[in-house]
């Protein structure tokens, strides 16, 4: 029996080629971090971020950008607020034994937004407490990694009237008569990102501001009066792409993981692995 971590003795190699052995040792043979095939790129927020790789999300749309350049890991937690995240972040973003990703998206404040006294007061955070959360949370990543690339994305505008048409379509006459969020709330957290990112020196998305730039940016951005439509997916999409390119991470200057195929010899297929 092959030891773990290396390869068996095939019966016949194929086509006289040498076998390929995709078996390693996790540990590098040496107890320290293994360099993964491709940097991360890790997305963590609520709803919105684990709602980005569904068909025309800005995960799945970034995956795409950066395909075989860099891996997009999503770590979206519908409901969370950042009083939660912060339960999270020693896991996802261990400070030892995992190389830290290149860039993380950290887009929380849809829920914290949430007003006290109505339907959603459970996920509610004071707006003060929201930004010493995020705060927390961007000083934990740079301990992580002193490059890597820290974008903070404010929560969106909310439509008000979309929101009670969703209310109803999902209660009925049953529907709160007061609405659970607002968007000149979600603009008083948006407001302390975008304070607190300039403070940190990190890298900040306004959605909030640039949603409202485009008339008719209620339905057309906005599925449910609070999550994206395709359009608005496609709008965070560009948004979070040209501050990773202003950060120096343009894809096309990324290598590849492996060889393009016009690279491989079909005769001699090893000497593009060399």
């Amino acid at each position: 029996m092959a030891a773990p971590g290396s390869c068996p003795s095939p019966a016949a190699p194929s086509a006289g080629h040498p076998p390929v052995c995709l078996a390693a040792d996790a540990s590098g043979g040496s107890g320290s971090q293994e360099t993964p095939l491709r940097p991360r790129l890790v997305l963590f927020g609520d709803s919105i971020t684990e709602q980005s790789f569904r068909p025309g999300g800005w995960g799945a749309a970034l995956a795409d950008t950066y395909s075989r350049k860099a891996d997009v890991v999503v770590r979206g937690y519908g409901g969370y607020n950042t009083r939660w995240a912060l339960f999270l972040i020693h896991r996802i973003f261990p400070l030892v034994g995992l190389v830290p990703p290149v860039a993380t998206t950290v887009f929380f404040g849809a829920n914290d937004a949430a007003l006290l006294g109505r339907t959603s007061e459970r996920q509610h955070v004071p707006v003060q407490e929201y930004r010493q959360n995020l705060r927390t949370i961007v000083d934990h990543l740079k301990d992580c990694s002193k490059s890597m690339m820290i974008l903070l994305i404010t929560p969106p505008p909310i439509d008000e009237d979309g929101r009670e048409q969703y209310a109803r379509s999902l209660y009925g006459k049953d529907a709160r008569s007061l609405p659970e969020r607002t968007n000149e709330m979600a603009g008083v957290y948006a407001s302390q990102c975008i304070e607190l990112a300039k403070e940190m020196d990190v890298h900040c998305v306004d959605i909030w501001s640039k949603m409202q730039l485009t008339e008719g940016w209620q339905k057309l951005y906005l599925s449910d009066g609070l999550h994206l439509t395709p359009e608005g997916n496609a709008l965070v999409h560009k948004e979070v792409v040209q501050s990773l390119r202003g950060a120096g991470l343009k894809a096309e200057d990324m290598a590849h993981d492996f060889p393009h195929h016009s690279k491989i010899d079909g005769v001699f297929p090893e000497k593009a692995f060399q």
